[in-house]
């Protein structure tokens, strides 16, 4: 054996071969093993052989001690050179391993950064989180989402939280929802309902509701079964399309809350019923450019620091007025949602948003359908109004109005 080998060897068993030395050098041994095995096999043949014609010649059997303690001895011999072989490769493979974790813990803390910087330069985070709530706002009739954001590493972002109707006075739980992000792409966002009815109800058009002979009398029925003590939540569909201004105006003497309006996107004039609706809540979505700063101060912090804050306000909304500045806001909405078609897509399950901009651009906002929540009693009286057509009965709740 070379010196030169027995220094790569003792390198080998320390770990500190280079990686195409450390791969030739475990070569080599495997072929050192596999000749010292056969080696071993001719020494032992040899060393039986050679006792028995000792034995055969003197005219007796060999000694204990002659042969079998000779191959003991390189027996011995092997073995060491064999553990000394075996404890290089552990170190090995466990240097490797160590190098391989901790090449993924620096990329995992290098990509945690990136992330974080990612997501707030520019606001990015706050504008997908407005894109998925707006989304599901026009899409899901009554149901708005407060989402909660968590950065991860390997530039995802996770979004979720709980989905809100409004029955009577009140805000309930309506179930879940969450979704996650690479970079700017979202994916499939995922809906878990508390009653899957939510998921269920739908509107029917003007023109083709009639035709169809549509019988809402087990909704009616269901409505008028319900104790005087609660409050419900319903859709209603029109006789014909209205403006804002004019459903407002039906609306305004009525003791009910309007909390949804569907609007006709010219995809649905052939469809006896709408189960994919578009539209916009009574509240409108407000966006950050909606904001009017009202003053702005600052405030010096120590010799060369400073904090600025300001004040801001939202257009104000009358009750049962300010049409032009809803639909303004909903038309807005859209094209924000343009913007972002794949994470608009993906939130609110749109097909063609871009036609239904593009119509409603062209033909305005008319409404075929409106959600309302409000005493059982109260929405009884609807039946007596020739303007709703047909209805569908939502969530229930005890009692919790307000008037």
């Amino acid at each position: 054996m070379s010196e030169e080998f027995k220094e790569r060897l003792r390198k080998y068993s320390e770990g500190s071969l280079p990686e195409e030395e450390r791969a030739e050098m475990e070569q080599e041994l495997e072929k050192l093993e596999a000749y010292q095995s056969y080696l071993d096999e001719l020494m032992e043949q040899e060393d039986k052989q050679s006792a028995q014609k000792a034995a055969w010649k003197s005219g007796r059997m060999p000694a204990q001690g002659g042969a079998n303690s000779n191959l003991k001895k390189k027996k011995k011999t092997a073995s060491g050179e064999k553990q000394i072989i075996s404890r290089g490769k552990w170190k090995a493979r466990f240097s490797n391993t160590m190098t391989v974790l901790s090449a993924f813990l620096a990329i995992t803390v290098i990509s945690s950064i990136i992330t974080a910087v990612y997501y707030s330069t520019g606001e990015r985070g706050e504008t997908y989180r407005d894109v998925i709530s707006s989304a599901i706002a026009v899409s899901s009739p009554n149901t708005v989402v407060h989402l909660n954001s968590n950065a991860t590493y390997f530039f995802r972002m996770n979004y979720s939280g709980r989905l809100l109707k409004q029955v009577g006075g009140d805000q309930v739980d309506a179930g879940s929802y969450s979704t996650q992000m690479l970079f700017g792409l979202g994916g499939v966002g995922t809906y878990n309902w508390t009653d899957e009815r939510n998921a269920r109800q739908f509107f029917t058009y003007p023109q083709d509701a009639g035709s169809q002979g549509i019988d809402d009398s087990e909704q009616w029925e269901r409505l008028a079964k319900l104790p005087e003590g609660t409050v419900a939540e319903a859709y209603l569909s029109l006789d014909q399309l209205y403006s804002t201004a004019e459903l407002l105006n039906k609306l305004k003497p009525l003791n009910v809350a309007p909390v949804w309006f569907a609007v006709d996107d010219g995809l649905s004039t052939n469809d006896v019923v709408v189960t994919s609706p578009l539209g916009f809540p009574y509240q409108p979505i407000w966006h950050a450019k909606d904001m009017t700063v009202q003053s702005t101060t600052t405030e010096k912090r120590g010799w060369f620091g400073s904090v600025t804050s300001s004040s801001s306000s939202l257009p104000s909304v009358e009750a049962y007025g300010s049409s032009e500045l809803r639909e303004r806001n909903f038309l807005d909405t859209l094209r924000l949602l343009g913007e972002y078609k794949l994470l608009s897509r993906n939130a609110g399950f749109f097909l063609k948003l871009d036609e239904s901009l593009s119509y409603i651009e062209k033909n305005g906002v008319q409404l075929y359908g409106v959600v309302v929540t409000g005493p059982v009693k109260e929405l009884l009286k609807l039946q007596e109004n020739a303007w709703v057509s047909h209805i569908r009965i939502g969530e229930v709740r005890l009692w919790n109005w307000r008037d």
